[in-house]
């Protein structure tokens, strides 16, 4: 048991604090945002490149950077994110100690040491394998020990959030089932060890190839396994910002799923279901069986959609219902119209499950349709995918809530308030047309690995479309767009940390974030509330969009087939 003097009571919510884990969530937070700055950074600069009238960087340059941007964004940022999220789901809502905190600082040490040897090595020059890193293209070994060195830091840390739930079962932390919240970290958790297992089987004997104590890596194998690991670690991603939704929806509005229980059954599609998505990289591989392809794409992936398409419902019905109880019930939408959109928490949000829903969830059906995949697959409508997910979806929603960590976990107000009202808006508008225009482009064919897009010195001549560099063009001003908002981010963020006004309990009771203080996310229930029309409206508006695209593209492979 931990003395009373390692918790604090936090004025806004009423929860204990343990001072251990609010030091471990602000730490591993702080590294976080450094990561997204550099990996941000040098993604302005591979969109730089890929507008044909800028052509920034040239070859050699380019795919360092973009190694560099993929490793720093979608693995470093984003990990080291998640972690403060486990902390906060189990330590704070649970009210309980966190468990073993030597070695959650270890892990803490471990990743930083790790992405920064990755770093160097990317950055030294002879690491350039983007962040598929498939072989026979070979990294320096310090390369892959770095990556090594982070999953196991990041192992360790996911055994202490397990040990601290533990914990606080044990020591009776909270009572009945643990909140949806947490529940949705404990998802992520899940799946993110099976996760960090595929990449030690890859990548510890790639280290061991580098340097030269295995002679060969069989391609295949290593995609198959690999995948295992760069796509699943996106689940982990869609399975906690789907529960920071939740909590966000929760601290704001005091709003409460329509059902938990179907929410929590949701979230267990996601472990059984949702890291078979990896299927869809490698549906062009001649050596994978078609019967692996058609089931992996269509049976057991319908079920993860499932799972996301609840989410889809409960989030958006849970906020109407809460708005409808303060009142606001004239109409279909004067809910959403009246929600609090100057709330930059709020805002950030719900622009990004609506982005995550209508770009990254429908495009990513119809990347899964195995015939459709064959058109699409090595194009810039890969990329354009991803971003609509990992950077609409996750990291806009990880923006989002950091509106609320700076207050409530860094007791500092946030600076910059005007600025911050904005933030959201303008690096979601540029996000959203990233994802647009490089999938725009990847439709009229524009190839995803290819620092050119007209192959100006290649043997053969490839042409596109004109089109295609007007989408380039476009995708290179929305860059410009989600960079200047990802910086606002950073400025706000760092600034408020560094030099915001102290939040005592004062300041806490005259300006309160939280709606109807911690009940609200760290005890649930379900919406007794469930007529929510507008929410019904915007779900037949999505599926509307998703059966029209999806046909749209069946369209598009129709026209390859007299090739045969």
């Amino acid at each position: 048991m931990a003395s009373a003097a390692n918790f604090r009571t936090c004025p806004d919510t009423g929860l204990k604090v343990d001072r251990t884990a609010e030091a471990l969530i602000k730490a591993n937070a702080v590294v976080a945002v450094v990561f997204l700055a550099v990996g941000g950074l040098f993604g302005v600069l591979v969109a730089m490149t890929r507008w044909p009238a800028v052509h920034l960087l040239d070859a050699d340059m380019f795919y360092l950077v973009l190694t560099a941007h993929g490793a720093d964004v979608l693995l470093f940022w984003i990990l080291f994110f998640e972690v403060a999220i486990l902390y906060f789901a189990s330590a704070i809502l649970l009210n309980s100690r966190l468990a073993t905190p030597k070695f959650a600082w270890l892990a803490f040490i471990m990743m930083v040491v790790g992405a920064v040897m990755a770093n160097v090595a990317v950055l030294q020059g002879d690491s350039t394998v983007m962040f598929t890193s498939y072989v026979p293209m070979k990294a320096e070994p310090h390369f892959y020990l770095g990556l090594i060195i982070f999953a196991v830091g990041a192992l360790i840390a996911l055994f202490v959030f397990f040990a601290t739930l533990v914990v606080a079962k044990n020591e009776k932390t909270y009572e009945g089932s643990v909140p949806l919240v947490t529940f949705g970290a404990i998802t992520a958790a899940i799946i993110a060890v099976f996760t960090i297992a595929s990449g030690a089987v890859i990548l510890i004997p790639t280290w061991l190839w580098s340097m030269g104590f295995i002679a060969n890596i069989d391609t295949l194998l290593y995609k198959i396994i690999w995948w295992g690991m760069g796509h699943s670690s996106q689940q982990i991603n869609v399975a906690a910002h789907v529960a920071v939704w939740y909590c966000i929806a929760a601290m704001v509005l005091g709003a409460k799923p329509l059902s938990e229980k179907v929410s929590r059954t949701a979230f267990l599609l996601y472990i059984l279901f949702l890291q078979l998505a990896s299927a869809h990289h490698l549906l062009v591989e001649p050596g994978v069986s078609s019967e692996w392809k058609i089931f992996n794409t269509s049976y057991a992936m319908y079920l993860a959609v499932l799972g996301s398409m609840i989410h889809g419902l409960s989030v958006p019905g849970a906020i109407e219902a809460a708005q409808r109880r303060r009142g606001f019930t004239h109409g279909i939408f004067e809910w959403l119209r009246k929600a609090p959109w100057g709330n930059p928490a709020f805002s950030g949000m719900f622009m990004s499950l609506v982005m995550f829903g209508f770009l990254g969830g429908i495009s990513g059906v119809v990347m899964g349709t195995e015939q459709i995949n064959l058109i699409i697959h090595n194009t810039l409508y890969v990329p354009g995918h991803f971003h609509a997910t990992v950077v609409a979806g996750t990291t806009l929603t990880f923006m989002a809530v950091t509106y609320l960590v700076v207050p409530l976990i860094f007791r500092r107000e946030i600076i910059l308030p005007g600025m911050a009202k904005w933030q959201p808006y303008i690096f979601g508008i540029g996000v959203a047309g990233i994802s647009l225009f490089m999938m725009g482009a990847g439709t009229l064919g524009v190839a995803r690995r290819h620092w050119d897009i007209t192959f100006t010195d290649a043997i053969m001549s490839v042409e596109v479309p004109g089109t295609a560099f007007l989408m380039m063009g476009l995708n290179g001003i929305s860059a410009l767009l989600a960079g200047v908002g990802g910086a606002m981010y950073v400025v706000i963020v760092v600034g408020s940390v560094l030099f915001g006004k102290r939040r005592d309990e004062a300041v806490a009771k005259a300006n309160p974030i939280i709606f109807d203080g911690g009940a609200a996310v760290a005890n649930y229930g379900s919406e007794e509330q469930v007529k929510v029309p507008g929410t019904i409206v915007l779900v037949a508006i999505f599926f509307t969009a998703f059966v029209l695209y999806y046909f749209v593209n069946w369209k598009f492979l129709s026209e390859v087939w007299p090739l045969s």
